[in-house]
């Protein structure tokens, strides 16, 4: 299992909104097939491995190890449980149930019917932690929420008169867009996107560009910014109403300004589909996060940097998690 698990993230950043999921396949102690759900809308991680074994008469014979219960429903592809059955698999073992109402144990009943042996939950805490955006997308109904900041050793995030000024170092920067690739989203405030004109692109690394999201309450950014260039679906929240829905890939959603925009802005991502994001700034969007006490993770690039003053960063809420140090800055990750 612990294998599958390591299968199951290389599909990071391709497969959303659907989970990450590894199997392996054992004869006799022989592991003689292995796959990933490599490509949302792609064959998914049992297809693959049963694909991969050599000798199918082997299979009456086999254990198939898989992180996540396989489906019993028809989809983008047909249901994993049909497979296994008509390969004949003598066991299987599951890392997690599957909370998609489309799947909720209907996928092991239907082993079990067949006669095939099952047994769940081996290394579910690892398999849950795997795919924990799936989870809180699923149970909570909501993405997972990610902020992210960096700050200078005596605790600023930028200037007082909000210039632009890198305070993290050039691998933190290269491993934030690697993030942006394995993310489905990043989202930055008004005064984020009018003085650090961020592009919320990838650069630095190789894959897909995330959806870019844009508070500004008042449409009052000029066009003429990066966020607003077309290249990527971008989504702008407001509580007026704008000219126009969509203008290319701009996407204009207007808020109830009577009701709480936070709530509202998290609800219409579940319905768009977007399963995780990252908030990048600035300081009132982030604290505006924590107060609501809605969000996941934190992570926070500590530069050796001084400052002297400035905008001070967040008071960071959670439990810390990890401490890696990347290039000359020190990276801590918090759960809520």
């Amino acid at each position: 299992m612990s294998r599958a698990l390591e299968l199951a993230k290389l599909g990071r950043g391709h497969v959303s909104p659907n989970p990450m999921v590894g199997c392996v396949i054992v004869h006799n102690g022989r592991l003689i097939g292995e796959g990933w759900h490599r490509q949302y809308g792609g064959p998914h991680a049992e297809v693959n491995a049963v694909r991969s074994v050599a000798d199918e008469s082997l299979l009456p014979e086999s254990t198939v190890y898989v992180t996540l219960e396989p489906c019993s429903h028809f989809g983008k592809t047909p249901p994993c449980a049909d497979l296994l059955i008509e390969k004949k698999v003598k066991k299987v073992v599951v890392c997690n149930d599957d909370p998609n109402p489309l799947v909720a144990g209907q996928g092991l009943a239907k082993l079990r019917a067949a006669g095939i042996e099952v047994e769940t939950g081996l290394l579910a805490e690892q398999g849950r932690d795997l795919n924990r955006r799936f989870f809180t997308f699923i149970e909570q109904k909501r993405p997972y929420l990610i902020l992210k900041w960096a700050e200078t050793a005596d605790g600023f995030m930028a200037p007082s008169d909000f210039r632009p000024l890198p305070i993290s170092g050039s691998l933190s920067r290269q491993l934030v867009h690697k993030w942006r690739t394995e993310e489905d989203a990043f989202l930055v405030g008004t005064n984020t996107a009018r003085y650090d004109n961020p592009q919320l692109n990838v650069r630095l690394w190789s894959g897909r560009n995330p959806v870019r999201i844009v508070i500004d309450k008042t449409l009052k950014l000029p066009s003429s910014l990066h966020l607003f260039d077309g290249l990527q679906p971008t989504l702008v929240y407001s509580v007026v109403h704008p000219d126009a829905e969509t203008v290319g890939a701009i996407h204009y959603i207007a808020l109830d300004a009577e009701a709480d925009f936070l709530t509202q802005l998290i609800a219409d991502l579940y319905q768009r589909k977007i399963q995780s994001v990252v908030v990048e700034g600035g300081v009132g969007v982030l604290e505006s996060f924590f107060s609501s006490g809605v969000w996941d993770e934190v992570n926070v690039f500590k530069s050796s940097k001084v400052l002297g003053d400035g905008l001070a960063a967040p008071k960071v809420r959670g439990r810390l998690v990890s401490t890696e140090r990347i290039g000359e800055d020190w990276l801590m990750t918090y759960r809520n």
